[in-house]
């Protein structure tokens, strides 16, 4: 699907594309508030300062999309691959991304506060600067990421936060 029918039809009010294939496809600044994408294939497309705000991204092939200073408030990315995928300045507050890859993902910067991250793979992430205050981490490894600089501050381990992996020197765990 090119990406100006996808704009026609969810300017018409059409807002599931379950499945849908948008491999590198451009909507920079594109309002997709609320749409559902789940199990689409976004690899490759540039959603930079896209509205994806409420969206449901659900097992979505999200590798290597660039997502950069984009709204993802409350948006559903359970299980989506985010292999590669440029979140920077990303705001992410209150998503869902559980058992989400992120494996080598790009998240500096980015406000994760309140996100669910249970079980996601950040190995190899950019978590520099990041804001993960009020997230849920549990069974989710950070030693795996750069964290220099993030914010954990009320961060839901599930266990000692000294299981975490994290330096202390290198994150702030309180105010």
């Amino acid at each position: 699907m090119k990406a100006h029918e996808l704009m026609n039809r969810f300017a018409d009010q059409e807002s599931n594309f379950h499945g849908v294939s948008l491999h590198q496809v451009s909507l920079v600044k594109a309002d997709l508030s609320r749409i559902d994408l789940s199990c689409a294939d976004l690899s490759e497309a540039n959603l930079s300062q896209a509205d994806l705000s409420g969206a449901c991204l659900q097992q979505a092939n999200l590798s290597a999309v660039d997502l950069s200073d984009a709204h993802l408030v409350g948006t559903n990315l359970v299980e989506a691959n985010l292999i590669g995928a440029d979140l920077s300045g990303a705001d992410l507050s209150g998503a869902n991304l559980a058992r989400a890859d992120l494996r080598c993902a790009n998240l500096h910067h980015a406000n994760l506060s309140g996100a669910n991250l249970i079980e996601a793979n950040l190995d190899g992430a950019d978590l520099n600067r990041a804001n993960l205050e009020g997230a849920n981490i549990t069974q989710t490894d950070l030693s795996v990421a750069d964290t220099t600089g993030a914010n954990l501050c009320g961060t839901e381990v599930g266990c000692d936060e000294s299981a975490v992996g994290v330096s202390p020197k290198w994150t702030t765990w309180a105010g």
